[in-house]
């Protein structure tokens, strides 16, 4: 059985990762709008892999006994003023999860919930991986820096980027 204090840090986390999802399908259809396609395709399953992030926490809620709430998320901006600043936002939005993981960690141990703590571990070993994606991202286009062929090679090649790093919906 979750405690109240668990519960809550849990839904708060349900809020966050549909807002996360949000945040990555805004980043999605502007890449789309700006004929990045393999961006608008990095985003898109990263929006999706949030949305099963979230999922996963609202099942893991219900079925320790506790209520999963289905929040209202927010409405992200949809407006960057480059790649590279937008990538920048992405990295520092995954800094910001780990953090909050991390202090839902800290929770379960207080709460003596081993439960949830060995649950919460899986999402400790994916925002290790999210940020290490975030910020390989982010070097590769502060290496291409203005060069429009690059831009353009490297949008191709963050179709293998993904790939290779096996993004995607869990």
């Amino acid at each position: 059985m979750l405690s109240e204090r668990m519960q809550k840090s849990l839904n708060d986390q349900i809020k966050l990762e549909g807002d996360s999802s949000q945040i990555y399908l805004s980043m999605a259809v502007w890449s789309e709008t700006k004929g990045m396609e393999g961006v608008a395709k990095f985003m898109y399953d990263h929006a999706d892999e949030e949305r099963q992030h979230m999922l996963k926490i609202i099942r893991f809620v219900n079925e320790r006994g506790g209520v999963a709430i289905v929040p209202d998320v927010a409405k992200p901006t949809s407006n960057f003023v480059s790649l590279k600043k937008m990538f920048e936002i992405l990295f520092n939005h995954e800094v910001m999860v780990s953090k909050k993981i991390n202090d839902i960690v800290h929770v379960s141990l207080e709460e003596r919930d081993y439960a949830s703590n060995n649950f919460l571990q899986w999402y400790v070993s994916e925002q290790i991986e999210e940020e290490a994606l975030a910020r390989m991202v982010l070097d590769k286009i502060n290496m291409i820096g203005d060069d429009k062929g690059g831009l353009y090679l490297f949008d191709n090649d963050i179709k293998t980027i993904v790939a290779q790093a096996g993004t995607g919906p869990q």
